[in-house]
């Protein structure tokens, strides 16, 4: 199998996991050049890993023998970065989300088109065993036709743990743009399209003041909102729950459940591979499912191999930028919604 050559654009504490799985675990990978503007970080990684060539990103776009760019930067940077690079000629793959905004995310969704380029985006979690067991367990009908689907993800921010938590409190963060692409996307590939959205927002604290090690007592200004209720109605008729908040020290509620016809299913932590799956059916009780599939483990990356086995090929890859960008103007709607107190109509879809 011939790699693909992977410039890697952001080198911060997301990068280590990929380059670790890219240079490791796939065979069609190979992590070629590194690029980011603090010098300091692009050295660690070079010297960690043993990754020499250290490019500028104007140097990446003009090399030749990089075929995929790797966007990890802050979700402020994506769509300029993504957008430069398939002007460039280079398939791309991206963190999530797209972009902070579905015009622009569908934007490079069309720049990709136009030049017979791919374009991908994190998460790629549900292309785990614990998701992609779900995934087989409703496509066979186990739990009926879906009708209702909710998902939970409450925490009290990231200011504990972060070193660097202020942009999650800025446009392109918040619970909604930062988590809510793991649940999304694992609902919209277990359920399917959304065609309408509502939603209520706000913000419970003005300022968040860290207490992680490297920035413990600063203070940070709150611009977005920290608590996010959404109500989905997707195309098959299903209707679905959101709720994404930074607002709440601690609940008990499960991350997804799928409920169906003839049963209910409680689906792993979209954020992780793997993880606990129960199933009811009828009147029974919920009980363990036993699975073993590939990727149980931390398989990040996994997207980006997937992605480059589709080029030159007519396949659309799993991770692809239509979903991505579905998932955005989701995000966006509920929002919207909550600004505008109307059903917003969903415009796309994969």
């Amino acid at each position: 199998m011939i790699k693909k050559n992977i410039g890697i654009i952001g080198c911060g504490s997301i990068s280590h996991i990929y380059i670790t799985n890219l240079s490791s675990m796939f065979e069609n990978t190979n992590v070629y050049a590194i690029c980011d503007l603090d010098d300091s970080k692009t050295k660690d990684i070079s010297e960690k890993y043993g990754i020499k060539k250290i490019m500028t990103f104007e140097e990446m776009l003009k090399d030749e023998k990089i075929d995929l760019i790797l966007n990890l930067t802050t979700p402020d940077a994506h769509y300029s970065i993504c957008k430069a690079a398939l002007l460039a000629g280079k398939h791309t793959y991206v963190e999530k989300p797209l972009s902070l905004t579905y015009e622009n995310a569908n934007e490079l969704v069309l720049i990709a088109a136009s030049k017979n380029l791919l374009l991908g985006s994190a998460p790629d979690t549900f292309l785990g065993a614990g998701i992609t067991k779900c995934q087989q367990i409703i496509n066979e009908g186990i739990i009926g036709e879906p009708i209702a689907a909710t998902a939970y993800m409450m925490c009290h921010g990231h200011e504990s743990w972060h070193p660097s938590p202020d942009f999650y409190y800025q446009p392109g963060g918040g619970p909604m743009f930062d988590m809510g692409p793991y649940y999304l996307t694992a609902l919209i590939n277990l359920v399917g399209p959304v065609k309408k959205v509502m939603g209520m927002t706000k913000k419970s604290f003005k300022k968040r003041t860290i207490t992680s090690k490297e920035k413990n007592g600063e203070i940070i200004d709150v611009n977005v909102m920290t608590h996010v209720n959404g109500i989905m109605s997707f195309e098959n008729g299903a209707i679905g729950n959101i709720i994404m908040s930074f607002d709440v020290w601690g609940h008990h509620l499960p991350r997804i459940e799928i409920h169906g016809t003839k049963g209910s299913l409680q689906v792993p932590d979209p954020n992780t591979f793997d993880g606990e799956i129960l199933l009811k059916i009828g009147q029974g009780d919920f009980e363990k499912i036993d699975y073993a599939l590939p990727y149980s483990e931390n398989s990040r990356g996994v997207g980006i191999s997937e992605l480059i086995n589709c080029i030159d090929k007519e396949i659309i890859p799993k991770c692809d930028g239509n979903k991505a960008a579905h998932v955005v103007e989701l995000m966006e709607g509920f929002h919207k919604s909550a600004i505008e107190q109307k059903v917003i109509t969903v415009n796309s879809t994969f």
